[in-house]
């Protein structure tokens, strides 16, 4: 084998490699013997068959095999002799390929660059920290309440008004005709939930049990039913009950309902679950300065391949959003330059992040992935044992989840080097920082996923 550079210009390299002839024609001949020895046709024993015949049959095949295994194993070797390190699969241009001759191909390599030592320790970075106020714990425990409200009939008897519950039997006509699926027996509305079509749930105010109420309505000129959607229509409802809510008490019994031992277990962990919010918040503000900061203190060129790949996956996603009737901007060229530098972004933090988890040894365990799984599973309540069939049968799919828990823990080992200092906030002032970031960020023209 002969190798020559031909170029090496950045990130990529060149080389021009030619195959002898021999090495290609002893291959063939090898398979063939190989072939030799089971081979049946008609006319002839199993192993009995002539090389020349097999040859004339399967010859154009092997050769072919023989030329992709040269390609790869010479390829292959160039790279290790060198010691580069491709990131992406090399592009071979065969120029010369006919029997008897050497064969003779160009290859380009795009290589990862050197992104050589990093020191973290004079990133300084500021970490948000909201406590949980009492009145919020206090209002999810309310609304946990309201949840769990009962109905009872309300005694002495009285007329309908909003935030009632009435059960009643309906029957819906347009033009005096019934429709199908416009009635109902022993059906519970709630009067001011918003449930029904505009307009029906307002007449049922004052509504008295045993009495009979003409209801009135249109529907919307976008309902579902195409045959309905515009038409005028009455429904007639007979009162069978009118039912006031009552609600149940934040106490130890509510919180055993739930699970916990009582009611300040019960508040311990919604305070925990508020936290964890807010913590969440926090994390992701703090990684976007991360983020932010490694990509304007590290510049390195990033192989063009990887940026391609990266803005077609980012422009694909803009077409369908315009094909879908999504307002996505005027000026092209504008807008795919500026798309072209996220995806350059992108790329160069994922090459960073990526030298850094090997640098020191960061790995994802089998259990974080499959603590992955499990929540990829828990996304899909009812559906659970399908889904984890599904990545159990899907290594490559399973693998996919490796990334993104690979770069948490890189960004979690940065946050130890780095400068953090933490600054408590009241969640009002968490949340306004979220969101005067994240609108910095789209107005800097990041990506909108």
């Amino acid at each position: 084998m002969q190798v020559t550079e031909l170029s090496a210009e950045g990130l990529k390299r060149q080389f021009k490699i030619v195959v002898p002839a021999g090495d290609v024609t002893s291959k063939v001949e090898e398979r063939l013997a190989e072939l030799a020895r089971t081979a049946s046709m008609p006319g002839f024993r199993p192993g009995k068959v002539p090389v020349g015949l097999l040859k004339k049959q399967y010859g154009q095949a092997l050769f072919g095999e023989a030329v992709e295994a040269a390609v790869n194993t010479s390829t292959a070797k160039a790279i290790e002799d060198r010691g580069l390190k491709p990131a992406l699969q090399p592009r071979v241009d065969l120029k010369q390929l006919e029997e008897g001759k050497d064969v003779e191909f160009e290859v380009v390599i795009e290589v990862l660059p050197e992104i050589g030592k990093l020191d973290f320790s004079g990133v300084e970075l500021e970490r948000l920290k909201a406590e949980v106020p009492a009145k919020d714990v206090d209002e999810a425990i309310e609304r946990i309440s309201k949840a769990n409200r009962e109905q009872k009939p309300v005694d002495p008897p009285r007329p309908a008004q909003k935030g009632d519950a009435i059960k009643l039997d309906f029957v819906g006509s347009v033009d005096g005709v019934e429709f199908p699926g416009g009635a109902a027996e022993d059906y519970v509305l709630e009067l001011g939930s918003g449930s029904f079509i505009p307009g029906f749930e307002d007449q049922l105010l004052g509504a008295e049990v045993g009495k009979t109420v003409d209801v009135k309505v249109t529907f919307p000129a976008d309902y579902g039913n195409a045959e309905l959607a515009g038409k005028d229509a009455v429904f007639k409802c007979t009162i069978k009950e009118v039912r006031e809510f009552v609600d149940k008490p934040a106490d130890d019994e509510l919180a055993k309902k739930h699970n916990f031992e009582n009611l300040e277990a019960m508040r311990t962990a919604v305070s925990d679950r508020i936290g964890q919010d807010y913590q969440q918040v926090s994390r992701t503000m703090i990684k976007r300065q991360l983020l932010d900061k490694l990509a304007d203190s590290h510049k390195f060129d990033v192989p063009e391949g990887l940026v391609e790949g990266e803005f077609n996956a980012i422009w694909e996603r803009v077409e369908e959003a315009r094909k879908a009737g999504q307002e996505v901007g005027d000026d092209e060229e504008k807008m795919k330059k500026e798309y072209r530098e996220i995806a350059e972004r992108r790329v160069r933090l994922g090459l960073l992040l990526a030298d850094v988890g090997r640098s020191n040894a960061i790995d994802v365990t089998p259990e974080e992935l499959n603590q992955a799984v499990m929540r990829e599973a828990m996304r899909y309540p009812g559906q659970e044992r399908q889904v984890l069939e599904f990545y159990s049968k899907n290594a490559e799919l399973k693998e996919r989840l490796r990334a993104p828990i690979f770069e948490e823990k890189t960004v979690d080992f940065i946050l130890e080097l780095a400068k953090v200092t933490e600054k408590t906030v009241t969640p009002e002032e968490l949340f306004k920082a979220a969101r005067e970031a994240e609108e910095a960020e789209e107005g800097g023209d990041k990506a909108k996923e």
